[in-house]
């Protein structure tokens, strides 16, 4: 396959006295958006390729974004011509391609080098399993990159599997601005709410349902009663997605939902506010792994304790009764007893969220990642 892109396409001089690079995944997701800002504002000649549209985003002034001209899965194969133009054009230092499926298939049979390829979650743990073909294709594409990162430990160990013939991944963890997602200056405890909440798609794998089995249960626990806290308890729902009728059904089922709120879903810049509100931040994924838990260190960054099921990625960014309580997945009981210790003492409240702060600061700080990043574009360099 190698000669057959050679013959195709050619090679490609990549001399540059400049750092210029190149971004090429979905300008549509907030999370490459903010990998393009931050590096943009860094000094470096930017460049953005996706053939996804973005027609919600403000792109800087100044980086350049470009679409490819194909669109869909047949869109990977075919834009790999036109991304080879926007090469020769460009001249980049480095090529970032994120997401090593799609987006990776592009630039595998592109062939450019210098290339790291930033895998993503579903794209080494999901697509390899769904056929023989798709793991061959996602191994070659991972073999075809000079380096690869990943957001956490977890993720890298999988990629680990899938080519342990390949150096280690870097870890470049997907930061948090810790000045926008901070505590709220709000004093929680004199208010007449406390507030369980979780920021998620809306989806089975997240457990969004087992969370709501857990709140309804807590509602008519003897303690909870006799601490006269019951009346006081409000779940706050952050997203949308596929079940979101099958949850509200669930709510009426379980007699809460007069208690649930179904927020639907924000704006990432609305994000912060969602989290200061909560008391309590539960995310009681059923999954076997989970890329990264983004949002979990969205919720300690804003001193909000959390509960977390025992999901490779989400127990990753949680130290045990430091920042929060890791339960088991799929186990309800363990979901009311660690948000039960919570509501029913502040001062612990208080300690796991100062405790979440804490971790974040010292190791999910947005600018400390940035700096991460672009320091592994250099050594890939």
């Amino acid at each position: 396959m190698d000669s057959l892109v050679s013959a195709c396409f050619g090679t490609i001089d990549e001399s540059d006295s400049d750092m210029k690079i190149l971004i090429l995944g979905d300008a549509s997701s907030i999370h490459i958006q903010r990998w393009v800002e931050a590096v943009s504002e860094r000094g470096h000649s930017t460049t953005i390729v996706s053939q996804d549209r973005a027609p919600d985003w403000t792109c800087p002034t100044q980086v350049d974004l470009r679409y490819l001209p194909h669109s869909g899965k047949i869109g990977y194969f075919l834009n790999a011509i036109a991304l080879r133009r926007i090469l020769r054009d460009i001249r980049p230092d480095i090529m970032n391609v994120h997401y090593a499926s799609g987006y990776g298939t592009t630039a595998g049979i592109c062939g450019f080098t210098p290339t790291l390829l930033s895998v993503w979650g579903s794209d080494v743990y999901d697509f390899p399993n769904e056929s023989a073909i798709k793991r061959r294709l996602l191994i070659w594409n991972l073999r075809r990159a000079t380096r690869i990162s990943s957001t956490s430990e977890v993720m890298a160990r999988q990629v680990g599997r899938l080519v342990p013939e390949l150096p280690p991944p870097y870890i470049t963890p997907f930061g948090v601005d810790i000045k926008k997602f901070a505590p709220t200056v709000t004093d929680h405890d004199q208010t007449n709410q406390i507030v369980i909440g979780t920021v998620k798609s809306l989806a089975y794998k997240y457990g969004i349902d087992l969370l709501i089995r857990a709140y309804a249960q807590l509602l008519v626990d003897p303690v909870v009663l006799d601490a006269g806290l019951s009346n006081k308890l409000h779940l706050r729902i952050v997203g949308t997605g596929p079940d979101r009728l099958s949850l509200e059904a669930l709510a009426v089922k379980e007699g809460v939902s007069n208690r649930v709120e179904f927020v639907g879903a924000v704006p990432h810049s609305r994000v912060p506010e969602m989290l200061q509100g909560f008391d309590v931040y539960v995310a009681a994924s059923r999954l076997d792994s989970e890329s990264f838990g983004v949002a979990v260190v969205e919720a300690s960054a804003c001193g909000v304790p959390v509960v977390v099921t025992d999901v490779d990625g989400l127990s990753e960014v949680v130290e045990q009764d430091r920042t929060g309580f890791i339960v088991p997945r799929e186990d309800v009981d363990s979901l009311v007893s660690a948000m039960k210790s919570l509501i029913l003492s502040a001062p612990l409240r208080k300690r796991l969220g100062q405790g979440g702060r804490a971790s974040v600061q010292s190791r999910y700080d947005w600018d400390a990642s940035v700096t991460k990043m672009i320091e592994c574009y250099e050594e890939v360099c």
